[in-house]
């Protein structure tokens, strides 16, 4: 009996109020369509025990945020999990998974103090997801005050890393659009200033160029 051919590893990445859990679901969706089985997700998250280590992180006891070290290693103690129990399993299986956030975000926001340096992310990262590496990565990019502006309007408590000011924003923008630069083979830059409508364009055609999907257009 064949096994099931692995499924594809797509990663949504950018900063606040950039529209990754809306472009999730619209690619979903599309996928969907396609009669692709996909498996949606998030990090830090998305098994139990990442779950909450995800409370503990954005919302800390005292409301004091751990130091970027700390972060770093809680990040990537959940995503260990995350990956065991949900993300491994289901691409075995032959799943499409969609995971807003990933490693690149610890790149990124525990990063961009300079409190933890590239070595040691980077080399918790190799430990960690080993060769489990997203198949694309879609990096949405937006101008801050927007993206912030987006945020507000949906309410709700901010958690330690949306209250931090404008300069920390700005700098996890430039991050990630340093990463989309530096792996083109792996990363796409869109442009999350767009309506909804259009980034999911510009992200489907970055999946079907990537992975060969041909479908008359939306």
């Amino acid at each position: 009996m064949n096994s099931p051919v692995r499924g594809r590893f797509i990663t949504l990445e950018g900063g606040e109020g950039t529209g990754k859990s809306t472009l999730r679901r619209a690619l979903q969706d599309r996928l969907a369509e396609q009669g692709i089985e996909t498996l949606m997700t998030r990090e830090p998250g998305g098994s139990p025990r990442a779950e909450a280590i995800r409370a503990l992180v954005l919302n800390p006891p005292g409301g004091t945020a751990f130091s970027p070290l700390a972060e770093a290693l809680l990040m990537n103690a959940a995503r260990s999990d995350h990956l065991d129990q949900l993300i491994r399993p289901a691409l075995a299986a032959g799943k499409w998974v969609i995971c807003d956030r990933f490693s690149d975000s610890t790149r990124v926001y525990q990063g961009v103090s300079g409190a933890v340096t590239p070595d040691v992310i980077l080399d918790l990262e190799r430990h960690v997801v080993a060769d489990t590496r997203p198949d694309l990565t879609l990096i949405l990019d937006a101008p801050v005050t927007l993206a912030l502006e987006r945020r507000a309007a949906r309410g709700g408590k901010l958690d330690v890393f949306e209250a931090r000011g404008l300069a920390f924003h700005e700098a996890v923008r430039e991050a990630f659009a340093n990463i989309a630069k530096q792996e083109p083979d792996r990363c796409t830059l869109i442009d999350a200033s767009l309506p909804p409508a259009d980034v999911a364009r510009l992200a489907w055609a970055a999946l079907s160029a990537r992975f060969g999907i041909v479908t008359a257009p939306p």
